[in-house]
Formats: C-alpha cells, sequence, structure tokens
C-alpha cells in the first residue's frame, strides 16, 4: 500500500488527549480497511503564522499513514467535517523515516549553547561613522575646520 505523511492542526481550545483520541479515530478505521499508521508525533500546542478561524495557536499532530488511497480519502473527509481540526496536509512519501521528525529533534536541542549565532555581533567595524556620542567641540567640526583653512578676503 502507498505510504503518507499527514500533518493536522486542531484548535488551542482542545486538550493533548482530545488530539490524541482524533489519531485514534483514524487508527481505528484505517485498521478496519487493512491499514495503519506507522508513525505517530505530537508536536505541542504552537503559534500559528496567521489566525485560522479566529484562532492563534492549534495542537501539531504528524501520523505515518500506510493506506489504500480510497481509505485516506475517507481519511481527510472525516478529518475535514471535525469541528476541532483546523488544517490537515497530507503527502505520498517513498517511505516512512522512524527517526524523530526535525521539529522535535530541535524542540530537544539546549537553546543556552547556540555555539558561533549567540548574541556576539563580531568587532565594531572601522569607518568614517561614529556613534555621535563623540566629545568633540564645536569648532573640531569639518565645515568649520574648512572655513579657517581658506578664509575670504575682507572688503574694504
Amino acid at each position: 500500500m502507498p505510504l503518507y505523511e499527514t500533518v493536522l492542526i486542531a484548535r488551542n481550545d482542545i486538550n493533548q488527549q482530545q488530539v490524541e483520541a482524533i489519531a485514534e479515530g483514524i487508527k481505528t478505521y484505517l485498521e478496519g480497511e487493512n491499514g495503519s499508521i506507522k508513525k505517530q508525533e505530537y508536536w505541542g500546542l504552537r503559534s500559528l503564522a496567521y489566525r485560522i478561524k479566529k484562532n492563534r495557536k492549534g495542537h501539531y499532530m504528524l501520523l505515518g499513514l500506510d493506506a489504500s488511497a480510497p481509505a485516506l480519502k475517507e481519511v481527510e473527509r472525516q478529518l475535514a467535517l471535525n469541528e476541532d481540526v483546523l488544517r490537515v496536509l497530507t503527502l505520498r512519501v517513498e517511505e516512512i523515516d522512524e527517526a524523530p521528525s526535525p521539529v522535535l529533534s530541535r524542540k530537544g536541542d539546549d537553546r543556552g549553547d547556540r555555539g558561533d549565532r549567540g548574541n556576539f555581533r563580531g568587532p565594531k567595524p572601522s569607518g568614517r561613522f561614529e556613534s555621535g556620542r563623540s566629545r568633540r567641540s564645536y569648532d573640531d567640526r569639518e565645515e568649520y575646520r574648512a572655513r579657517d583653512e581658506n578664509p575670504e578676503p575682507k572688503a574694504e
């Protein structure tokens, strides 16, 4: 059977157990159709890039499905009818990777150790611009120096 990866976004009003119950409903349907869920990852409550049905956050879940095309179409129909599901994206894949997805592996990284990407911006560039807080005197500015070098003749 073909393999698929499905990512669904559920409303933030529900809890994690209810999101997993949606996945269990999919699993029971697929088992009746000789399919299965090979991989299930809960990515957590995450901020959305834009509002979807007045929601700013959503529960993300990744499912690796082994199902026939008609069974997958029915799963997508059931998810579209579910009020708690905001969005669904299904892609056909060659194989389902058993390793944790990049979203989960990045989530587990230690955020304190960022290596060279920390707050260090490098040495201050040398240039003609300064911070503006220097203590130069009034006569030290360029325009006054230029006047002093070429004094205009006085008219008599």
